[in-house]
């Protein structure tokens, strides 16, 4: 009995992360509880909290101990620093930098009805991985955009689902899933300009701009001379800027939306 006692006391996340394996995959909480010599009514606690909050999973999933004490975490307060998640941006170059602060000072006085003659397009990946960037740093209130506490990433790199949406002011077209899982400039031309665009701008009429990112495959010679003969006019945008878009926080509700899922994808038709 004491022993039991001493283990519920010390249950740590690796422990609490293999019961919750073992019970997706269909154990009984009786069994595991036994499996594990841990009361019954800990393993039952364990697994409600992972079946209504998803935190269980979140929390105790990845088996890796904690960094801090909470008499730590009590100094680290004291002093002002505060455990959240990095900001996340594409690597830019001083270049980079003045071309995007130079668009932005172009478009700054630019009102509603300007805007809304704009198409935001743009490819987002989906990805089948585990990577939830959950990543914590400790830092000050106020500087979540100060560099030191950024990380660069490059958009793509894990394999999953590429698709396409559209929006504009009071309006958007549905998802658009590359079956390819890639895309070039032929593809670009004939599932994205065709279908959306040219459609977009035979009811807007000649105020009308259309916003995509400078993509090799968005850039070919087919597809500058298929805007050219729709008369489709591209708002030009800085390279490296997907922030600048705001159909960025469309993508990133989506993302929000799966990772907060009680049971994810597991594979690439699910995702779908």
């Amino acid at each position: 009995m004491a022993n039991k006692q001493s283990v519920r006391r010390h249950l740590d996340a690796f422990t609490r992360g293999r019961i919750i394996g073992k019970l997706e995959e269909g154990r009984s909480v009786t069994s595991v509880a036994a499996e594990f010599g841990i009361a019954h009514s800990i393993v039952s606690r364990l697994w409600r909290s992972f079946q209504t909050t998803g935190t269980a999973i979140r929390v105790f999933s990845s088996g890796h101990p904690r960094g801090t004490t909470q008499a730590d975490d009590r100094r680290l307060h004291g002093g002002g620093l505060f455990a959240r998640r990095p900001v996340r941006c594409v690597p830019l170059t001083p270049a980079h930098r003045r071309r995007r602060s130079l668009w932005c000072r172009e478009h700054r006085n630019w009102r509603d009805n300007e805007w809304g003659r704009v198409l935001f397009t743009d490819a987002s990946r989906f990805s089948l991985s585990s990577n939830s960037h959950r990543i914590l740093i400790w830092r000050e209130r106020g500087s979540r955009n100060h560099s030191s506490n950024i990380i660069e990433r490059d958009r793509y790199g894990d394999h999953g689902v590429l698709v396409w949406g559209d929006i504009m002011l009071g309006s958007l077209t549905d998802l658009h899933i590359f079956d390819a899982g890639s895309v070039n400039g032929t593809c670009y031309c004939n599932e994205i300009l065709l279908p959306y665009v040219r459609l977009f701008r035979g009811a807007m009429g000649l105020q009308f701009f259309f916003m995509d990112d400078n993509a090799p495959c968005h850039r070919t010679v087919a597809a500058e001379q298929l805007l050219e003969s729709k008369d489709i006019e591209r708002m030009d945008c800085p390279a490296r800027s997907p922030d600048l878009n705001p159909i960025e926080h469309v993508c990133d509700f989506l993302g929000r939306r799966l990772a907060a899922r009680t049971l994810p994808p597991v594979t690439i038709r699910e995702l779908r």
